[in-house]
């Protein structure tokens, strides 16, 4: 552990704001470097028989603290996007899928990242760490979904394409048994034991088993026994250089309350040489933005908020009313295949009893988003209860879809963004939010409904869309990134290549955040294996000189120092 700075008695050498993947790994590189470090996570700390057993619990499983709700699954809903993101001690690694997939090699040529350092050299070594510490193996559990993903396949001409997913999650060897608890397989007994995966369904509600290797059982938990302090259900309101040094040189104050409370609100103030932002995506930007607008970090880039994407994705999927098998077995998503070479589609289930989403599916709708859509939907919809009354409301009814549907993600490696501002909403204009701008981002890809349709074809079902994306071309997405991106120089992004804030001392952002361009894949990933790289660049506590401040080169393409 290091020692105190001679010159002012901080509570900690290091504050990471978020516990997600980027949060968790800078906890644990940062702490092996000799650095006292502490992590302050929103969320409440789970074990694996307090999750919610199926999503009709909205209580244990939605978060919105401030209804009552305190859960670990929180959904924001903005004009060019509803956005799903987690929130719970181990961030997003809670509810995710499990989906560890690097990018195409492409992903590094475009973008504001492009030509900042040689990544394609740099990343594979990142990317091993980051499928080490999290067990990344290849899916071996395939259910019914994948099955018939796999013939929608062949039928479609995509079956040479057709993979298992590389996940992080504890399977039985061949010939193993499922449910069984055996110590630490990962880390030389240094983690928790675990147990072999069930295919169960369940792991966006939270694995209930210890199968699905989520970031309390490997990075955090190994950081919190290296020394490293968790805090739960503490919300950051404020950070702000110390003793009237703006670039922070001097160190920052992070002030806090509890996040749970409706009426005492806990405040408290830490103090540390540096600070890690590594609250997701959203979180970042909207505390980045509070923080710029309140005074306290005015340095921040213009550039806040800018090229914010989704992934380019669609939600759509089938169901079968009355199928004869359980769809909603395996793992949440155990496979995939690629349409061409930027549509990439994967089969996504959640765990038996879980129908809550089945209340935002519907008929699948072609045509132009806008009113032309939403009449098709309504005559579609209309036509399918008069002339078939009892086949309409089986296929409409939510309980048992979790068992009869299944949800086809589809994304698309392609160009496109949005921008996030920090404004009064037409509606509320008594306090400011994140409000989003710029183009629509497509919710109707057609190569993806006419696999969508192939799929209820092989399934013997009917083709699904979500109904946010017919009636108010609003898609969804699990994939928020950007925002905070990397870049040469403030005129152009957030942070340098090594994470570094423009424009502030000692101060870095670790999470999806940064990601320059769309990955077409989840981005769970990626988001470690920057964050590895990042940790990587920071010396150790005896080394530091506590004078890291970002590299700026306004010369395009340049690499950076």
């Amino acid at each position: 552990m290091a020692t105190r700075s001679p010159q002012f008695d901080f509570d900690f050498d290091f504050i990471v704001i978020g516990s997600g993947f980027g949060g968790s790994v800078s906890a644990l590189r940062l702490v092996e470097k000799g650095y006292r470090v502490a992590v302050i996570e929103m969320g409440r700390r789970w074990a694996p028989l307090s999750f919610p057993r199926t999503s009709w619990s909205i209580h244990r499983w939605f978060w919105r603290p401030k209804l009552g709700l305190r859960g670990f699954f929180n959904m924001r809903f903005f004009r060019h996007a509803t956005i799903f993101h987690g929130c719970a001690v181990g961030g997003g690694s809670i509810t995710y899928a499990a989906t560890l997939l690097p990018p195409p090699d492409k992903v590094w040529q475009t973008g504001s990242w492009s030509g900042l350092t040689d990544w394609k050299t740099e990343m594979p070594r990142h990317y091993q760490s980051a499928s080490r510490m999290l067990g990344v193996t290849q899916n071996s559990i395939l259910g019914s979904a994948d099955q018939l993903l796999k013939k929608t396949a062949e039928a479609a001409g995509a079956g040479p394409s057709f993979y298992c997913t590389r996940v992080g999650i504890f399977q039985a060897a061949e010939g193993g048994t499922q449910n069984e608890t055996v110590p630490d397989p990962f880390f030389g007994g240094e983690g928790p034991p675990r147990t072999t995966c069930t295919g169960c369904g369940g792991c966006m509600m939270g694995c209930r088993y210890g199968a699905k290797n989520t970031l309390d059982l490997n990075y955090l938990y190994l950081a919190e026994n290296s020394g490293a302090v968790v805090i739960p259900e503490t919300k950051v309101v404020n950070v702000k250089p110390l003793r009237g040094a703006a670039d922070g040189s001097s160190g920052y104050a992070v002030y806090t309350e509890n996040s749970m409370a409706w009426i005492s609100r806990q405040p408290r103030t830490l103090t540390s040489r540096a600070v890690v932002f590594s609250a997701s995506s959203l979180g970042t930007m909207e505390l980045l933005f509070r923080l710029q607008d309140n005074g306290s970090l005015p340095r921040i880039s213009s550039r806040l908020g800018k090229h914010v994407r989704t992934n380019s994705e669609s939600i759509i999927g089938a169901r079968v009313p009355q199928c004869a098998e359980d769809l909603s077995q395996g793992i949440a998503i155990g496979s995939g295949l690629y349409i061409d070479e930027h549509t990439h589609v994967e089969a996504v289930r959640y765990p038996r009893g879980s129908d809550t989403m089945g209340l935002l599916t519907t008929m699948l709708t072609d045509g132009r988003p806008g009113f032309w859509r939403i009449g098709m939907w309504a005559k579609n919809m209309l036509g399918h209860l008069l002339l078939h009354p009892v086949k309409a409301l089986r296929l409409f009814r939510p309980w048992g879809w979790a068992r009869e549907a299944t949800i086809l993600l589809c994304m698309q490696a392609v160009e496109g963004h949005i921008e996030m501002r920090w404004q009064r909403p037409w509606f509320w204009p008594f306090s400011k939010t994140l409000v989003s701008r710029g183009d629509k981002v497509p919710t109707y890809i057609p190569k993806a409904n006419d696999f969508a349709r192939k799929f209820a074809d092989v399934a013997g079902g009917t083709a699904m869309s979500m109904l946010p994306e017919i009636l108010f071309d609003i898609p969804g997405t699990a994939h928020c990134i950007g925002g905070c991106v990397i870049a040469d120089s403030p005129e152009r992004g957030v942070v340098d290549h090594r994470h570094r804030v423009f424009g502030y001392c000692n101060m870095y952002i670790c999470d999806g955040s940064v990601l320059a361009s769309n990955l077409g894949v989840n981005p769970s990933l990626t988001i470690t294996a920057l964050a590895e790289r990042a940790m990587s660049l920071i010396p150790s506590a005896r080394e530091t000189q506590w004078n890291d401040v970002a590299a700026s080169s306004t010369a395009t393409g340049s690499l950076a120092r």
